[in-house]
């Protein structure tokens, strides 16, 4: 069974940067698509950027485009998001997701909408908090 955690969050100045990691324990071969997700209060939760695992392709929200780099280092069974240049509405909960369907990646949609349903991913995060203050 997969297990996801994340670690990195904090708080932080405009302009600053974080790195957020994502450690998931019974990572096999299943996996095709890891992603960051945020929560801000009030709000839904969000697609903030995705690797299909297989193909290595990223996506990322226009919001994040420039600013944060998602990265995937399977043998380490870990996944990265590098924040850059944070904005106070960057401020949430990040969350890690994993999908790891047998049946794999919907092939009714493209890969580019695909990544932002969060009902493609079988497991979870706790989250971790982001603050973007001065």
């Amino acid at each position: 069974q997969i297990q996801v955690v994340e670690s990195g969050g904090g708080s932080v100045q405009p302009g600053g940067s974080l790195r957020l990691s994502c450690v998931v324990s019974g990572y096999t071969d299943s996996v095709y698509l890891v992603g960051w997700f945020r929560q801000a209060p009030g709000y839904a939760r969000e697609g903030v950027a995705a690797i299909f695992t297989r193909l290595g392709a990223t996506y990322y929200d226009d919001s994040v485009q420039g600013r944060f780099t998602i990265s995937h280092d399977k043998a380490k069974s870990t996944l990265y998001l590098q924040m850059n240049s944070l904005k106070p509405e960057d401020t949430a909960i990040y969350y890690c997701a994993v999908a790891n369907n047998k049946r794999g990646p919907r092939p009714e949609m493209r890969y580019s909408i695909l990544w932002t349903q969060d009902d493609e991913y079988n497991d979870w995060g706790q989250g971790t908090q982001v603050t973007v203050s001065s």
